[in-house]
């Protein structure tokens, strides 16, 4: 009548990391770190396969980029949505960063009321010094300059608006293919 259940097995610890693996990788970390952990996808394959002691390159998400990747991974199961959170961050980024004469115009309130009701609508929030929201990506693939050069051009706010879906579309899609993130991990 007395069934024996293995506990040994139901707390072991799984060999495979992964969260997710579409649209953006989320792996659970095998260290110990309070923050998300980005890394390209070649340095993660070499990490995967030999478990070193040594953690390769990577980016520790801290600031504005923590409130940026807490969201995309609590959305991780709907791209569309994902995208418009970047979409979002683009657009932080812009009010942050970027000079552009039309945002130096009364079109800016026109900006912070877009920002603010996506924030939301998707109920994001980003707190404290914010100087970086928009996650890095390696030169190599992605022209950091040219974007900011789109948007230093853009002579309306439609431009503006469309140079920022283009470009945080393509960095979504950067960070899909080049990178993986791991998930912090504090504890045994």
């Amino acid at each position: 009548m007395a069934e024996v259940i293995n506990l040994k097995d139901k707390f072991k610890k799984p060999t495979d990391n992964l969260v997710c693996s579409r649209p953006w990788e989320f792996r659970r970390a095998d260290w110990e770190t309070i923050h998300f952990i980005q890394m390209l996808r070649s340095e993660a394959e070499g990490l995967k396969q030999h478990r070193e002691k040594i953690l390769p390159s990577h980016f520790s998400l801290k600031g504005g980029m923590a409130y940026t990747i807490r969201a995309i991974y609590a959305n991780r199961e709907n791209e569309e949505r994902m995208r418009d959170i970047y979409y979002l961050t683009g657009l932080m980024d812009c009010m942050i960063n970027q000079v552009n004469p039309v945002l130096r115009t009364d079109l800016l309130r026109a900006m912070y009321k877009k920002v603010f009701a996506m924030k939301e609508a998707l109920n994001i929030h980003w707190y404290g010094p914010l100087d970086q929201v928009l996650l890095p990506i390696d030169s190599r693939f992605h022209n950091e300059f040219e974007y900011r050069a789109l948007l230093k051009n853009a002579c309306t706010m439609k431009e503006l608006y469309g140079a920022i879906r283009m470009g945080t579309d393509e960095m979504f899609d950067i960070l899909s293919l080049e990178y993986v993130f791991y998930c912090p991990h504090v504890g045994g």
